[in-house]
């Protein structure tokens, strides 16, 4: 084979690879005929709704999660509103109670599920305070709960004061940090 004819070869080759390539584009449905109907999908600006259940044990709930609720198989984070504190303080303040009421609910309609009551506290203060601050927050959530009829056995307490603080936070940043964290630790298979 010469030259030429293997550049002949060649063009024709790269010719037939480029027309196959080249189908003709599909057409977009009619979107009435689609699941997602006239509205669209995601990016269009539609606000279609949501189904969004509390029962950690319904399927798919990992792509039903509303936002700001994280679901790493074991535990599930942002479902239940955090209940906040004053400074220095570790009373459950009248307004916070409510949330505290959900937490109850929650547990009455999951009965395997039980709760991680998580200590927080803001940037100022020893770590040692904070510690201490937030065991006692965390504690102070804990009697709350059970004096509205939930079982100890169904709640854990931890202290994580200040470690996830920001510091040198202003004002509304560091009354969000004063808070109990309401984390909800599903049910194992088979028991706890």
């Amino acid at each position: 084979m010469n030259l030429a004819s293997h550049k002949f070869f060649v063009l024709i080759a790269s010719a037939a690879l480029l027309f196959a390539g080249c189908t003709k584009k599909p057409t977009r449905p009619d979107p009435g005929s689609t699941v997602l109907g006239p509205q669209g999908g995601p990016g269009t600006g539609s606000s279609m709704p949501v189904d969004v259940s509390l029962n950690p044990e319904a399927p798919g709930l990992t792509s039903r999660l509303p936002d700001g609720v994280i679901d790493d198989g074991n535990t599930i984070r942002g479902l239940l509103q955090p209940v906040y504190f004053d400074f220095d303080r570790s009373e459950i303040k009248p307004a916070e109670r409510p949330k505290l009421q959900a937490a109850r609910d929650y547990l009455q309609s999951n009965p395997g599920a039980r709760l991680l009551l998580e200590g927080h506290c803001d940037w100022r203060g020893t770590a040692e305070y904070n510690l201490g601050l937030g065991d006692r927050r965390a504690n102070s959530a804990k009697r709350y709960l059970q004096s509205l009829g939930v079982a100890a056995d169904r709640l854990e307490t931890i202290s994580k004061g200040s470690l996830e603080a920001a510091t040198n936070a202003d004002d509304a940043t560091m009354a969000k940090d004063r808070r109990v964290e309401v984390v909800i630790i599903k049910p194992r298979p088979g028991g706890f």
